[in-house]
């Protein structure tokens, strides 16, 4: 039996990215998915790729009415909700705090934070009333530790992860499991787009980005959104039914600090080669 075989999940941002790595491994698993995007072109054509056990929905996390329709269409096409995935993400504004856009920063907090409360709020309805389900969100390293990612993006990733654990703790009670997944360097068009490239520009960037991601941590090869994806299926699965309220960092090691080879290159430069001495010690 597959891992997911009977199950039902709502994926936003599940056209493009770690929504589509997640989208394709959660079928390969035996589930039923719902894609929600606002990219419609690619909605549509990964359903038509995949056939009858997706069914695209366009959807603006933003939007309360946007959430709760996906979740409705979930139940309506597929008979019930069993996982959701609040993956939607953009990097939003970035710069130094002064020059901080002010309708960039909600835009980006709409996204990042409001997209994954109401997607909390209207899948933990329907939960309850059943008695299981898991909600899985997608945060970041960057909610972590500082210097993975812009100011605004920053303060909404770890929004989520105490975000996740608060509910988690409320709803763990009702037989639902609540928790999310913090990437590390991940080859997706997000960073193309930050760049300020379009859509299919972006997608053209990503074997550049998966030469600079090889190089980005200790695990020597780039992160791809299949490495999310496998995450995701885990926390999903009924193989992580004792696991809520757990921010899983999927970082190839990016943030157990700098590179080994780094700090041994650094030494010698500074110490001949010779370790760092130790602070009071003689």
């Amino acid at each position: 039996m597959a891992q997911l075989d009977g199950k039902v999940a709502v994926i936003t941002g599940g056209a493009s990215g770690i929504g589509e790595g997640a989208v394709r491994r959660f079928v390969e698993a035996g589930a039923r998915v719902v894609i929600a995007d606002v990219q419609d072109a690619r909605g549509q054509k990964l359903t038509e790729e995949l056939g009858t056990a997706t069914s695209f929905r366009h959807v603006d996390v933003a939007q309360e009415a946007d959430v709760q329709g996906a979740i409705a269409h979930a139940v309506k096409t597929f008979g019930c909700l069993d996982c959701m995935i609040n993956n939607a993400g953009i990097g939003g504004g970035a710069g130094p705090i002064e020059e901080t856009d002010m309708a960039a920063c909600d835009a980006t907090l709409a996204v990042l934070l409001r997209g994954v409360v109401l997607g909390m709020k209207h899948a933990a309805k329907l939960m309850k009333a059943q008695g299981s389900g898991s909600i899985i969100s997608t945060a970041s390293v960057a909610g972590l530790g500082v210097g993975y990612g812009p100011h605004i993006y920053s303060a909404a990733k770890a929004a989520v992860i105490h975000l996740t654990r608060s509910v988690a703790n409320e709803l763990g009670e009702s037989g639902i499991r609540v928790n999310c997944i913090c990437p590390g360097f991940i080859v997706t068009p997000i960073f193309g787009k930050a760049m300020g490239l379009s859509a299919e520009q972006a997608d053209l960037t990503l074997d550049a980005v998966k030469g600079v991601g090889a190089r980005a941590q200790p695990v020597q090869r780039a992160g791809m959104p299949a490495d999310i994806a496998e995450a995701m299926l885990w926390l999903a699965s009924d193989a992580s039914s004792f696991v809520t309220g757990h921010a899983l960092v999927v970082d190839g090691g990016l943030t157990t600090g700098m590179l080994w080879s780094e700090r041994q290159k650094l030494a010698e430069q500074r110490f001949g080669g010779a370790a760092p001495p130790t602070a009071g010690r003689p």
